[in-house]
């Protein structure tokens, strides 16, 4: 009987090794993708891109692939969680150019000033072969892989609390927040004003108390932030166009299969026009300019205007970019700067 028994409890255990070597064979993969906003399609780009992502892949792997979603900085800060990507902790992010430079600096060549005509044109050039470079310099330099460049709301626009800016002669002694990026203040020098850097949680509060008495962001932040509260004056500027690199694992994508390849590709791809489309929305709807222009005064430069700003501000980046990143840089600089001539073509 004991001889029985022992025979019977091998072959339990053996039937339990090959049950659960079964189920992992069969079990899908898991991707943990991190955003920077809050994961509401409606309510910001990165959360449209996000929902439409997962349900692509989900859907086009037939269950494969599970996209699990964290957003709103719950994994740590953008660059932490860049290198949470970089370690396969989690498999993929949406990121800032700010928190994509703590890993790729030379993405600081984006921050050319009036630099793009129109915002059409912004989808060429990042959907394009300069895309494809830049994604192709960053996998060289970072070791991840790009999906492709979001829209983080569209075009930056001043807004201040002192007079009405049309030319760089008003910008005279407004004091603007800025990121902590050289480029953003590099600008906002040029131009004439006084580049002050503060938190992003304490903007509002630097803007109602006139620690600061302007700021820049797209049309999309500045009414979510409520600045309008706070701040009289707004300019369509346009000066700068912020993208989100989104980032993935190299070796967890290397690890599926040319099928799931294929759908994380297409999906990525499907999702940054889910977000280009909503933030277009929002800048035109009441969470955008049409609410802003009730409490705001809002003027557009002319082209002769925005001449005036584009001369001192880009011999000024431009000087900074060629110290700082060098003939790599410049190289860099001019193809972007090309790819935005042909896509205005």
């Amino acid at each position: 009987m004991k001889r029985m028994r022992f025979f019977l409890n091998i072959a339990t255990l053996t039937l339990c090794f090959l049950l659960v070597g079964s189920f992992t064979a069969f079990a899908g993969k898991t991707l943990k993708l991190s955003h920077l906003n809050k994961n509401d399609p409606f309510d910001n780009s990165t959360g449209a891109m996000a929902t439409v992502f997962k349900n692509l892949v989900e859907a086009g792997t037939n269950g494969s692939i599970e996209v699990e979603i964290f957003p709103a900085g719950q994994l740590g800060k953008d660059a932490e969680v860049i290198q949470q990507v970089k370690m396969g902790m989690i498999q993929s992010s949406i990121s800032s150019v700010g928190g994509t430079a703590s890993v790729y600096p030379m993405i600081g060549i984006l921050d050319m000033p009036f630099a793009f005509p129109n915002i059409s044109t912004t989808y060429e050039v990042f959907d394009g072969e300069f895309g494809k470079k830049l994604a192709g310099d960053i996998q060289k330099t970072t070791g991840l892989k790009v999906l492709g460049f979001g829209d983080s709301g569209g075009f930056f626009a001043f807004t201040n609390s002192k007079r009405l800016v049309k030319t760089p002669k008003d910008m005279k002694g407004i004091k603007i927040r800025t990121m902590g990026l050289e480029t953003h203040k590099t600008v906002v020098s040029a131009v004439g004003g006084q580049p002050i850097a503060v938190a992003w949680s304490e903007v509002y509060s630097a803007l109602q108390t006139g620690v600061a008495d302007g700021q820049m962001n797209p049309i999309p932040i500045i009414k979510f932030a409520n600045f309008d509260e706070v701040q009289k004056y707004l300019t369509l500027s346009n000066h700068l166009f912020a993208t989100y690199p989104w980032l993935i694992n190299q070796k967890f994508y290397n690890s599926l299969t040319k099928e799931e390849q294929y759908v994380i590709d297409y999906a990525a791809r499907s999702a940054i026009v889910a977000g280009r489309g909503i933030s277009r929305i929002i800048e035109a709807s009441e969470r955008g300019l049409p609410a802003l222009a009730k409490k705001m005064e809002i003027y557009s430069p002319t082209k002769s205007e925005l001449k005036q700003f584009r001369d001192l501000a880009q011999p000024a980046v431009k000087k900074y970019l060629d110290k700082r990143f060098g003939s790599k840089g410049k190289e860099m600089l001019n193809a972007f700067l090309s790819a935005i001539k042909a896509a205005e073509k």
